[in-house]
């Protein structure tokens, strides 16, 4: 099994999914989009699932970052050829407005730790299987996205709404951050430290750190689940 990884920038990798992803037998061809001279396919032939990454650029901002006319193609791909395909947080936000839904700027960032509610449409996916109904998940995103025409609303959350959206049978598009690591947070604390400081004040980044580090070993059992499920999902076990 084959799967197109498309990350944005270098800071934003597969963190806790990709060991995950490799011990479930997956091949990786990861496409980082920073690094100069990285192209992206032109189309799917070759791969069984695709994953879209986050990033800090919005969804709408073709003119500056071209290459995302093309993972909106590729997406678009997917959704023709049955392909799983996950998309997390910016790949989300790509996902939606591939399927001709809109993504804007939303009143209030979320950046940190919260809660997402699970849908009853959501409890019966494989996406959310054995996991409560109420979800801490990491957050950190200033846009939101409405839902494509068709597209099913698996969880929501209180700040910002659409968190998890399930478009066809095999297009999943989470809002939210499974794969994220200590260390990640603390690389995009210093990477984004401007945005960070703005949005909480200063003393930011120790205050996330602390945070989570506290949550972080009560937080083990849903982390492997959700981790497995998305798996799960994109070998196409929806």
């Amino acid at each position: 099994m084959k799967i197109l990884i498309i990350q944005h920038v270098a800071c934003e990798g597969l963190g806790l999914l990709g060991d995950k992803l490799r011990n479930d037998g997956w091949e990786t061809d990861i496409r980082c989009m920073d690094i100069p001279g990285t192209s992206l396919p032109v189309h799917l032939d070759s791969y069984q699932a695709l994953l879209i990454l986050g990033g800090p650029m919005g969804a709408y901002e073709e003119n500056i970052y071209p290459y995302l006319y093309q993972v909106e193609e590729l997406i678009r791909e997917a959704a023709a050829k049955n392909i799983p395909t996950a998309g997390i947080c910016l790949g989300a936000q790509l996902i939606a407005r591939a399927l001709g839904a809109e993504v804007f700027p939303h009143p209030q960032k979320e950046i940190g730790w919260s809660e997402i509610n699970i849908t009853e449409e959501g409890k019966s996916t494989r996406l959310f299987h054995n996991l409560p109904d109420t979800l801490p998940v990491f957050q950190w995103h200033g846009d939101t996205f409405s839902l494509p025409e068709g597209a099913r609303l698996l969880a929501s959350g209180e700040i910002c709404r659409n968190q998890t959206f399930l478009y066809g049978e095999n297009i999943w598009a989470l809002q939210f951050h499974p794969e994220i690591t200590p260390e990640m947070i603390r690389l995009w604390s210093e990477a984004y430290q401007e945005e960070l400081n703005e949005f909480a004040g200063p003393g930011a980044a120790a205050r996330l750190q602390e945070d989570t580090r506290d949550r972080w070993d009560g937080m083990h059992v849903w982390r492997t689940q959700m981790l497995k499920n998305l798996s799960a999902v994109l070998k196409g076990e929806g």
